[in-house]
């Protein structure tokens, strides 16, 4: 009888007992996607492994991005330990061009109504800078899209998505709404918020797991200082507002010699610049109509053109940065307010800073003992190829001259070694 107390309150306190409540994690995309949005992830999905969460859920919205980046993040959903959960939410967001890839390429893919998915050809994804219509670079156009075509017919043949859609989506930019990609079964579901997520989610089997996430805690996984740094770091904007430090650090220490600081500064800027044109693709056409537009505004400096030039130089500065990122990854365009502004403030440098900088180099000295070089006094005392003395600016200074001068003649000073002068009669 004492035996049967002691299983029966020990079954209570058992029963009793707090069960783990289950979790799941979520982190948010909003932009473009790049190396930071790359990182972010896989860290992610690290973190939410060690947390044994049901799943990490992929809260998107996303115009596209880089290729690269686009890779990587399928490669680390193909390898994570966690389920993956891509969701483009909230209403009137899109999962455009990397964006297709990355939601077709998680182990379930979801959007919430009134959103879109679409538009990946490859020369959106930042594998362009090709320009012009030669043969060669129709052949590569041709290139591209032949692989991306394989990357998302691969990603949906894993994933056993609509195969046929997704090379649509790739060749032919085709784009649709949720609503018709779940008919289409480009995806798995369509879900009003993150709780309605969450349980249609519940039950689901994913690689023999089957997720509870039913009434599961949500825990954010929020971005890192580091990660906020070069997703901010990464953009079109900071690589024009590095090229302008560039340009201007180095022209000011050319037309300011000893002033140190805007040459260190150009230099950085522009070894900063170099590291993030392997990611970030500048157009070359761009670059080159950018440096025209610099060598236009120094020649007007010299060249008596009345503006011409610099008005040139204008032009020729904003084609350039307007056709800087032309041929970027959506999300990495430069806009037209910064393209403007960078403009302007560009040919205000050179009018106002640069020019008087050059021109103060070409004035004749004002100040020291080179002024006294062409001045007219009179000899102190008798002056020959053995010296004398000349009274100038206040001093006594010795003096020679090839022809003999008399004390209270005038000489011109023709030149000086250390301290002793050169001098002539004067015919004044």
């Amino acid at each position: 009888m004492k035996r049967l107390g002691f299983f029966t309150v020990a079954g209570w306190l058992l029963g009793a007992a707090p069960v783990a409540a289950a979790q799941v994690g979520l982190i948010n995309i909003d932009g473009a996607i790049g190396p930071a949005t790359a990182h972010y992830i896989s860290r992610a999905i690290d973190v939410a492994a060690a947390q044994h969460d049901q799943c990490l859920v992929i809260e998107m919205d996303t115009p596209g991005g880089l290729l690269d980046s686009t890779k990587e993040i399928v490669e680390t959903f193909y390898s994570s330990q966690v389920p993956t959960v891509v969701y483009v939410a909230p209403s009137g967001a899109s999962a455009g061009s990397a964006g297709v890839f990355i939601t077709l390429a998680a182990d379930v893919a979801a959007m919430a109504p009134h959103t879109s998915i679409g538009a990946a050809h490859p020369v959106e994804m930042g594998l362009g800078g090709i320009t012009g219509g030669d043969s060669t670079n129709d052949v590569m156009r041709q290139k591209l899209e032949n692989y991306a075509s394989a990357f998302v017919e691969t990603i949906a043949d894993k994933r056993h998505r609509n195969v046929e859609w997704a090379k649509s989506a790739v060749v032919e930019s085709k784009a649709t709404t949720a609503e018709k990609a779940l008919q289409l079964k480009v995806i798995d579901l369509i879900a009003t918020n993150v709780p309605d997520l969450l349980q249609q989610l519940n039950g689901r089997s994913v690689d023999g797991k089957i997720l509870k996430t039913a009434g599961a805690s949500v825990v954010e996984i929020p971005m890192i200082l580091s990660e906020r740094f070069f997703q901010l770091f990464w953009q079109p904007e900071v690589m024009m507002i590095l090229m302008l430090i560039a340009i201007y650090g180095i022209i000011a220490e050319l037309s300011h010699p000893g002033a140190i600081l805007p040459g260190v500064a150009g230099a950085v800027a522009l070894i900063l610049l170099l590291y993030m044109s392997a990611t970030l693709p500048l157009n070359i056409a761009g670059v080159a109509l950018i440096l025209l537009a610099v060598a236009l505004f120094i020649m007007d400096i010299f060249a008596p053109t009345h503006g011409v030039l610099t008005t040139g130089g204008i032009i020729s500065f904003f084609l350039g940065a307007l056709m800087l990122f032309n041929h970027a990854a959506p999300g990495y365009n430069l806009p037209m307010t910064w393209i403007i502004p960078a403009t302007v403030v560009t040919a205000a440098f050179f009018v106002f800073f640069v020019s008087k900088g050059i021109r103060a180099q070409f004035l004749p000295v004002k100040s020291g003992k080179e002024t006294m070089i062409g001045r007219t006094v009179n000899a102190q005392s008798q002056i020959g190829p053995a010296g004398g003395r000349v009274f100038v600016e206040g001093e006594i200074w010795n003096a020679v001259s090839e022809t003999p001068v008399e004390a209270g003649q005038p000489v011109e000073i023709t030149g000086i070694e250390g301290l002793t002068l050169k001098v002539k009669p004067s015919n004044r």
